[in-house]
């Protein structure tokens, strides 16, 4: 991961509001999980500057760990626009995966033009267990397409996450990652020393943090 690009990303989504840190009022994630912080990197879409400036360090990253692909795939529903305009910024083709297969018409899983054996690069805004971004790339496999790996904005951090990512072997890089944004908010003042270990707590422990 690229240092500068990292922390500059991580400032860009705590001045978007992309990422929310709220360890006095945690958030309830759809796991039923208590969190202190809460990504949403589509807002960073409605910001032009911010846009490009992700768009661009997708590309960068991409050409970087995995040189140039056949095709993009973005994973929906947060990758597709990401992976639309990494696309046309790398002038080639874009695919998407569904969560599911529509139960009309073609009943496609992945949409777009592909052919097998084409290299493709995988898309999406965030990772967290990893589970979804795994089923598209599971999905890719299945239509013959060669997955070189998945480049997203942010991560968690989860060993979850990292155990099954290694375990389909799919590389992935992210754009910024959890200790780094608590870095920068951290210098910023956006939190606390208090809010910091606060933070850093539920990170060891997401599953059982505030329990009991």
């Amino acid at each position: 991961m690229n240092k500068d690009l990292s922390l500059k990303v991580a400032e860009l989504l705590l001045k978007t509001k992309a990422v929310r840190l709220q360890p006095e009022n945690p958030f309830t994630w759809a796991s039923g999980w208590k969190s202190p912080i809460y990504c949403d990197n589509r807002i960073t879409l409605s910001f032009p500057e911010v846009r490009t400036f992700i768009r661009q360090g997708y590309a960068q990253t991409i050409l970087e760990h995995f040189g140039k692909p056949d095709v993009i795939a973005g994973v929906a529903t947060g990758g597709i626009a990401q992976g639309a305009l990494i696309a046309q910024e790398l002038g080639l083709p874009f695919i998407y995966v569904r969560s599911s297969a529509k139960g009309h018409g073609m009943e496609n899983l992945i949409e777009g033009a592909y052919e097998a054996g084409q290299r493709v690069v995988v898309i999406e805004d965030l990772i967290s267990t990893g589970g979804s971004s795994l089923k598209a790339v599971e999905a890719l496999r299945q239509g013959g397409l060669d997955v070189k790996g998945l480049v997203a904005i942010f991560t968690y951090g989860f060993s979850l996450a990292d155990q099954q990512f290694e375990a389909a072997k799919c590389p992935f890089i992210t754009l910024t990652d959890y200790g780094t944004l608590i870095e920068v908010a951290t210098k910023t003042s956006y939190v606390n020393e208090a809010d910091n270990a606060t933070l850093q707590a539920w990170r060891n422990n997401p599953s059982t943090w505030m329990q009991g």
